[in-house]
């Protein structure tokens, strides 16, 4: 009854709305997807004529000055090639050695100041507005472009944008021919990079084209904050309208928020505000909430909130604006609680890129990614060390996984703040995101008052943007309190585990936080150090100097409250940085994941300590051709209270499984199988790994078989070989070709392997990838028509193999 009383008293008030403002104004917004219908072209950051005359041309003397340039819409780009966005043009360019640290730290592509023709990318695209819209707004929202991008429409410079991980949005309405052909051309320039690992270069995020009323809300600045009272949430919602009309307005207001499932939770109205022509009108509302739905790790629920405008009985924008209800705490004796309930951070820190795609991942592989690393027991990710893909977060939003939101650079400049302030305005009503971090190892500057300074500047504007969160600093110092340290809300690790104690001793009030932990390096599937193909065994045993293995770190963690918890390098492996090994290497081994997402050993001793559900895993495979007799290692992560390993029926001994750990036994090598038994609370759990015959055909498999008919949704299928019992064969090495049929594309292919230089795109369409022990993977995109897609694999004296997804 309260809920209808409410409705019934909102509609009376913006009945009520005065009808003497002047003038009609249009209503509706819009938010169209862009990503379709571009060209692309690469330009040269050396040579004027092959960068098309951009350096010479003089564009800039005279506004919409565009003669002899892409942005003059008169210009043949017919010779360009067709592009759907997102688009990374880097993963598709060979791997060039160099001694270069850049080149190596980037995955050896030729993309940095040393290849200008391969460095600066051009895309256009031609669209169409009605005349009918000539009285609305528009803007263009770019998500991500790598890097130093510049924005012409019909030849009107919209502008710069700096930063490779923050989008822009340029106000496009002065420029506009309606009822007429449009061109929006973009310069993308990666000739400096922003980080020390693989970035990419291009439109790799979404583009949109939005419309609005000019009686508006702003983007970005309505913002949910909730608190917790008993059984009520109240929900602060701060607002900006904006008026960019020529007449004062006066209009009316209404607010609705509702559940998941669409019931009503609360509302209110309210009328006769005013805002002046070519002015704002900033308020904040408070709407009570009973009973609230709070989101948490395992039961992630969001509410929607609808915010609208009224101006004469009209409805002239409308805007829905997703958040959560949650309470978070951290403080420095019970470490950090979600909903009053102690969570232990089990986090991983990643980089954005995957195999086959680079950095301009379709959004199915944001679930895809996030799904996994839930599975294996992880509950928070540090988005290393960028600002994330709107879609990482909604993926992080709707499957339950905390987000530490990383700033990119540490400094206080007018670009650095714009960049900081759009990162907070932009991401704060996600659920998932229960911290900031303002940067990451500035070793120049985060032990001394510089630093200490830059880092004030930016927790005040993070306070003033989002008083509802606490913000950190991922410090590689250990027991040192001058600079940054002095003045960050929650002391931020990364390794220096060493120095846990110490400093919680010396600063007891301080809440700390592993941000940067771990670090062992594993090649999957290889058991054998090799220097020469640049692959580490895949167990928890090889580290930098600087860092440390999963169980050295985890097992100081688990037990000690006041720490938070801390996140792993990292999830996946990542194009660059390669480490231990440089050249044939070209990415890294830190993750307890490939760069496809295919399990390492490591990612079994981490799901053993942090996941609910019984685990039992063995280690190492069980193929070893010419090795009969020798002794092998045999690791078993478990959280079993004990384990009892048999090798062909007869038992190798029982023993107690210690907490945080693993165990080893001594293996003797025969053929046949190897079998685990784990005893945990009255329970037997089972595991075992056997030699395999050789592969006589291929797998293929996907947890998707349908996919919307939008050119844009994506699915992973995973190559496997198998012998004739179905068993994967985990030391097949072949070559494996690929065909596909139907509406639709294959994105690209990898294998994990950190020292493959195939192609991870093929512009003919002639798709190959070697399977790297034992497995493959393909990344497929829907077409726009309904139909099948059929995929083939075929390897030579294998079964061939074939997989249907329906698109509709």
């Amino acid at each position: 009854m309260k809920f209808q009383l409410n409705i019934l008293l909102s509609f009376l008030m913006i009945l009520i709305v005065s009808s003497g403002s002047l003038g009609q104004i249009p209503s509706g917004r819009t938010h169209q997807n862009f990503d379709s219908d571009w060209r692309f072209h690469l330009g040269h950051a050396a040579d004027a004529k092959r960068d098309f005359n951009f350096s010479i041309s003089n564009i800039f003397a005279k506004t919409g000055k565009a003669e002899n340039t892409p942005m003059d819409s008169k210009f043949n780009d017919s010779a360009w090639q067709q592009v759907q966005l997102p688009h990374d043009w880097a993963v598709a360019l060979p791997f060039v050695f160099s001694a270069n640290f850049d080149v190596m730290a980037h995955g050896y592509k030729p993309i940095g100041g040393l290849f200008p023709e391969t460095s600066v990318g051009w895309y256009r695209k031609n669209f169409d507005i009605p005349a009918a819209d000539s009285m609305k707004r528009f803007t263009i929202q770019f998500d991500g472009i790598f890097r130093h991008s510049q924005v012409w429409l019909n030849g009107f410079y919209l502008g710069l944008n700096e930063s490779g991980y923050l989008g822009m949005t340029y106000d496009i309405t002065d420029y506009i021919k309606y009822g007429g052909s449009n061109t929006l051309v973009v310069r993308a320039d990666a000739s400096q990079y922003e980080g020390w690992f693989y970035e990419g270069a291009g439109i790799y995020r979404h583009v949109w084209l939005n419309s609005y009323s000019p009686l508006h809300f702003r983007d970005n600045e309505i913002f949910v904050n909730t608190a917790i009272d008993s059984d009520t949430a109240t929900a602060s919602i701060a607002f900006t309208v904006e008026n960019e009309s020529d007449k004062d307005r006066t209009f009316a207001l209404s607010f609705y928020i509702r559940e998941t499932g669409g019931f009503l939770a609360a509302s209110k109205g309210s009328i006769n505000h005013k805002v002046p022509a070519h002015g704002s009108y900033t308020d904040v509302i408070e709407l009570s909430i009973l009973h609230p739905k709070l989101w948490s790790l395992g039961d992630p629920q969001r509410y929607q909130l609808n915010s609208r405008i009224y101006y004469d009985f009209d409805v002239v924008d409308s805007v829905d604006t997703r958040f959560g209800i949650r309470s978070i705490e951290m403080d420095a004796v019970n470490g950090l609680t979600l909903n009053g309930k102690p969570v232990k951070i089990q986090g991983v820190n990643c980089h954005q890129d995957h195999a086959a795609v680079g950095s301009a991942l379709p959004d199915y592989l944001q679930y895809y990614r996030i799904r996994l690393l839930k599975e294996m027991g992880v509950n928070a990710y540090r988005s290393s060390h960028n600002a994330p893909t709107p879609e990482l977060l909604e993926a992080c939003d709707s499957l339950g996984m905390l987000v530490m939101d990383e700033n990119r650079l540490l400094n206080s400049s007018p670009e650095q703040m714009a960049q900081w302030e759009r990162l907070i305005l932009r991401d704060r009503n996600h659920p998932s995101i229960f911290m900031w971090s303002i940067g990451n190892e500035e070793g120049l500057v985060q032990t001394n008052s510089i630093g200490r300074r830059i880092a004030r500047t930016l927790i005040r504007k993070q306070r003033e943007l989002d008083p509802s969160r606490r913000c950190t600093y991922a410090a590689d110092v250990a027991n040192i309190y001058s600079g940054i340290n002095e003045v960050i809300p929650v002391r931020g690790f990364n390794y220096r585990i060493d120095g846990f104690d110490p400093y919680h001793k010396d600063h007891p009030r301080q809440p700390l936080l592993g941000t940067e932990m771990g670090s062992t390096v594993t090649t999957r599937g290889i058991y054998v150090k090799d220097s020469i193909k640049a692959y580490v065994p895949d167990q928890d045993i090889t580290y930098p100097w600087w860092a440390n293995t999963a169980e050295q770190w985890w097992s100081l963690a688990a037990v000690r409250p006041w720490l938070m918890g801390g996140f792993i390098w990292t999830g996946f492996d990542y194009r660059g940085e390669p480490t231990p090994y440089e050249w044939p290497n070209i990415n890294s081994h830190f993750g307890v994941m490939d760069m496809c997402g295919f399990p390492k050993n490591i990612y079994y001793y981490y799901k053993s300590w942090w996941s609910t559900e019984d685990v039992l895993h063995i280690s190492p495979h069980w193929n070893w051709p010419g090795d009969q007799g020798k002794i092998k290692e045999v690791w078993v992560n478990s959280n079993a209270e004990q384990v009892e390993l048999f090798l062909n029926g007869k038992s190798l001994g029982k023993k107690t499984m210690p907490a945080q750990g693993h165990l080893i036994w001594n293996v003797p090598y025969k053929t046949g199988k190897l079998e685990a038994i784990g005893y945990r609370k009255g329970r037997k759990s089972k595991a075992s790994v056997e030699t395999t015959g050789l592969p006589i055909a291929i797998s293929l498999q996907t947890d998707l078989h349908v996919l919307k008919a939008n050119g844009q949704d994506a699915t992973v299928v995973n190559v496997v070989a198998i012998d004739a019992k179905g068993r994967e064969v985990p030391d097949a090495n072949l070559l494996v070709n690929f065909e596909l049929q139907g509406e639709g594309k294959i994105l690209g292919v990898g294998n994990g392997d950190p020292s493959s230089h195939e192609p991870d795109q093929y512009a003919d369409g002639k798709y190959q990838r070697q399977l790297f022990n034992g497995k493959a993977q393909i990344i497929l995109q829907s077409g726009n028509k309904a139909g099948i897609l059929k995929l083939s694999a075929v390897a030579i004296g294998l079964k061939a193999a074939e997989i249907e997804i329906q698109i509709k």
